[in-house]
């Protein structure tokens, strides 16, 4: 008999289908062992030896696994095939291995193990890996036991000395870390950002030939682009202008009445062919971002359900940083096409795409769906509807996105047709010098703008001789290509027929202010996707980083769903930086994940490397516990503390934001901190505030209950009330 050991119950049930009655199948429920929770679990002395300890909660499901390998002839891991399920191997055989089979023999060197490895659990996969069992690959195993005594290095070594530092309860982890820093260095930017005044100019035009008004942008004065920049030094120091960015609204006035003369002419007419390219099939990050911006689906909700269809066979591994898809897969894709669409719809050539990231051992495909025939996709669709319960709508939305995405990978490339109409207003004067009124008033725009900034308050005399040029873009899709399957947002916008020096007749004038912007909070896809660019972080981990940093109370999501730090990340944060530059350091950060790619690689051992860090590491601690006390930053408010009369201020908890005395300790009055939003309850018309549930995660709900129940996850949406009111906990002070 053969005893089959796999993560999850769903996974199982799927390989079952594959296995004839010779195979018994059991799920370890993830890993079996880990460090203990009581104490460090790494001897520091005895190069870093990790201490792992059975996990209180597997004893049951350990107890039948040995139960049913004492009667296997064949025990057969089929784990994950990343790191993760390698360690998961490795554990169980070290559980397993002085079980004895029905030979009556104990194993020998391993003999009565397999290891087996596939992508998708297909019957095609598993038969496959049947094939060609190997043996547990150790470095796989070594690169994540490095990451785990590493992380566990750092977490327990750095969180009692937040505790002193900062503030009691706080935890420090090595990557959650720098994605704190992104976020708080993100949020400094922004309220150092000078905002600052421009305007654009657009025109409405007629053509006399046919009925149609286009508005027109401009683009050029005098022959120079909008936002040249020239510096002049006056006596209050040097003053940077815009010789054609309108930045101050007498240049805008200036420029609409002198557009009142008229002479509007086309000048130009450029036509071209661009072909647009569909992207590769998802990696882990990719498919988090789109997700994200098409569902608005947290990292963690797109794993979950990323979960679910691998178990259930539908899709490959979905923790992977590869975009390489199989011939197999490719062929079938390129048939499936030509099939359901016409052969002009299959690219010329069949899509092969390399990844850019420097990858670890594991060669993982991209994520794809393991049956291409659109028959599975409606089958889906079907049990989304019939039996949500089985697969669930995340599950049936993320697929049918992973489906499109992979097969438009093999589909023709879309072809645009841009038109850009340029627009000449304006013109040359007869030859002379420059004329100014009585009162100095300059005689064009680039001295209204110098005199301006020279705080001269002239009379603007207009320009005659200056030239403007204005601009209209179009594009219509020819061919729609992998367009058909996979839709983008275009601004297709068909211009009119327009010839050469033909006169247009104005018909609307404006000057639109703007300013500039900051650059925006990071949401959850740009986190990852810039974790991702850094080297920060890998496929299986980018989910628990932007949970651990919510659940840590180190941000909060704004309510467009962007993160913003708290006072207690900001306090940590610069803690971190301050005295532990290497632990907070993007490019270190990256260096270790490329160490530990090396370790699993087999080009490097990981004692040494956890040696390398540890030292300087343990040095530091030393130094910093006898630095000074970080003060936590508050929020002033307006409300008198009812106990003593001091001012009450807003501190961040356990549980979210409260209402505490300034003088905690001496006084510990404290009380709820009513977090309003700018939303209406749909229900009862009571305010929305920001609420939290037990585990302190946030959520949105009416401030009249419990009178009124209502409760949402996401602002965006009040349409899908949360299934449960979830229980509300008092926050407490420090």
């Amino acid at each position: 008999m053969y005893l089959v050991i796999v993560e999850s119950p769903t996974k199982a049930r799927t390989i079952g289908r594959f296995l004839g009655n010779d195979y018994q199948i059991i799920a370890s429920m993830g890993h079996v062992v880990d460090l203990s929770k009581k104490k460090l679990g790494v001897d520091v002395d005895n190069d870093f030896s990790p201490d792992y300890q059975v996990i209180e909660d597997k004893k049951k499901t350990i107890k039948e696994l040995k139960e049913k390998a004492s009667r296997a002839n064949t025990i057969i891991l089929a784990t994950d095939p990343d790191r993760e399920g390698e360690a998961i191997a490795s554990h169980v055989v070290e559980l397993l291995k002085d079980t004895t089979g029905v030979t009556g023999k104990k194993a020998r060197g391993g003999f009565r193990f397999q290891r087996i490895v596939f992508h998708e659990i297909t019957k095609e996969a598993i038969q496959e890996a049947l094939q060609h069992p190997r043996d547990i690959d150790m470095c796989l195993v070594s690169a994540q036991t490095a990451r785990r005594v590493l992380d566990r290095l750092v977490g327990y070594k750095l969180s009692p000395l937040l505790w002193q530092k900062v503030r009691r309860g706080l935890s420090a982890g090595r990557v959650q870390s720098v994605a704190v820093r992104l976020i708080v260095e993100r949020e400094r930017e922004r309220e150092k950002f000078l905002q600052k005044p421009y305007w654009t100019i657009h025109v409405w035009l007629k053509s006399e030939r046919q009925d149609a008004t286009v508005e027109f942008e401009l683009v050029e004065i005098d022959g120079e682009k909008i936002e040249e920049k020239e510096t002049i030094t006056l006596y209050d120091g040097d003053y940077t202008f815009s010789k054609t960015t309108i930045d101050i609204q007498k240049k805008a006035d200036a420029i609409l009445k002198d557009l009142e003369k008229g002479g509007f002419t086309v000048s130009d007419i450029l036509q071209k062919k661009t072909k647009r390219s569909p992207y590769p099939a998802f990696t882990t990050s990719t498919l988090a971002q789109e997700a994200s911006r098409r569902f608005g689906f947290s990292a963690k909700r797109t794993m979950r359900a990323a979960q679910k269809l691998y178990e259930e066979g539908h899709i490959t591994y979905h923790r992977t940083d590869s975009v390489a898809m199989s011939k197999s897969a490719i062929f079938a894709m390129r048939a499936f096409i030509k099939k359901e669409f016409d052969k002009k719809y299959v690219s010329a050539y069949a899509r092969v795409y390399k990844t850019k990231q420097k990858l670890a051992q594991e060669a993982h495909e991209a994520i794809r769906p393991t049956n291409i025939s659109n028959q599975q996709l409606a089958t889906l669709r079907l049990r989304s509807g019939q039996a949500s319960n089985q697969l669930g709508g995340d599950a049936i939305r993320l697929y049918e996105l992973i489906w499109k995405r992979a097969v438009a990978t093999q589909m023709a490339d879309a072809i645009l047709e841009s038109t850009t109409v340029l627009v000449d207003a304006g013109g040359p004067v007869p030859a002379g010098p420059a004329t100014r009124s009585s009162h100095g008033a300059p005689a064009s725009l680039a001295e209204a703008a110098n005199a301006d900034a020279l705080r001269v308050r002239p009379t603007l005399v207009s320009p005659a001789q200056t030239t403007y040029r204005f601009k209209a873009s179009g594009s219509v899709v020819v061919f729609d290509g992998f367009l058909k399957l996979y839709p983008q947002a275009l601004s297709e916008q068909r211009l009119p027929v327009y010839a050469k020096a033909e006169l247009l007749t104005l018909t609307k004038k404006e000057a639109m202010f703007h300013q500039t912007a900051p650059p925006p909070r990071y949401n959850e896809a740009s986190l990852i996707a810039t974790l991702e660019e850094k080297g920060i972080g890998r496929p299986s981990t980018y989910a628990p980083i932007i949970s651990t940093i919510q659940d840590r109370q180190y941000t909060e999501k704004d309510e467009s769903g962007r993160f913003v730090p708290t006072p207690v990340g900001n306090a940590v944060n610069d803690f971190l930086v301050k005295n532990f530059s290497d632990i907070d350091d993007i490019p270190f950060t990256a260096q270790m994940e490329d160490e530990l790619d090396a370790i699993a690689g087999g080009k490097s051992e990981w004692v040494p490397m956890i040696k390398t860090f540890y030292d300087p590491f343990a040095q530091k601690l030393e130094q910093v516990k006898t630095v000074g006390r970080v003060t936590i930053e508050t929020e002033k408010t307006d409300e008198i503390c009812k106990k003593c009369g001091s001012p009450m201020v807003i501190r961040t908890g356990k549980f979210g934001k409260f209402l505490s005395c300034s003088t905690f300790p001496t006084c510990d009055f404290s009380k709820s901190f009513i977090q309003k939003t700018q939303y209406k309850c749909p229900k009862d018309g009571g305010m929305v505030i920001v609420k939290r549930t037990k585990k302190g995660r946030q959520f949105y709900g009416c401030s009249n209950y419990p009178t009124c129940d209502f409760a949402a996850w996401n602002l965006k949406n009040f349409t899908k009330p949360l299934q449960e009111e979830p229980k509300e906990i008092a926050p407490q002070p420090d």
